[in-house]
């Protein structure tokens, strides 16, 4: 990573953790035509998966530390796809999927800890296209996954 990223993460108080390898048939991302894409990443604090259902039983505080939390690992699998988080030459879209009750409708608050995220580290290239919203159910009982498209240079 450049002394740039890796100052910006230590700011920020982040360590990078391992890439949480895929729980199905597919891999982690894949880089085609100048985009890397990542698959949705789950949000793991402390070591341990968050779970539950915003609305119900997780704050919204709680959500977006786990949508911080997928962003990390979002980070966590570009470096590994890319070798450096410095080939990263944009963040163009992130997907958060929330898991929320019916009457839950801050979705975009709690994607926001993985939005925030991306421009604390990227600055203005951190800036990109969303969407947010609310599902029943998420797999391995998570509240929050996030994926993201990411611009790569050479």
């Amino acid at each position: 990573m450049s002394a740039n990223i890796e100052a910006r993460l230590a700011e920020l108080g982040l360590n990078l953790p391992e890439p949480a390898a895929p729980v199905a048939s597919y891999v982690a991302a894949v880089e085609a035509g100048g985009l890397l894409h990542i698959s949705g990443q789950l949000p793991f604090v402390a070591g341990a998966l968050v779970t539950g259902r915003l609305g119900e039983d997780v704050s919204l505080e709680q959500g977006i530390e786990a949508a911080q939390a997928c962003g990390v690992m979002i980070l966590a699998q570009a470096k590994a796809a890319l070798g450096s988080l410095e080939r990263v030459t944009r963040v163009v879209k992130l997907g958060g999927f929330v898991n929320s009750t019916g009457d839950f409708t801050d979705q975009p608050k709690v994607v926001n800890g993985a939005s925030d995220l991306m421009m604390a580290v990227f600055g203005e290239a951190g800036r990109h296209a969303r969407s947010a919203v609310g599902v029943p159910v998420l797999p391995l009982g998570a509240a929050v996954e996030v994926d993201a498209i990411l611009q790569v240079g050479a």
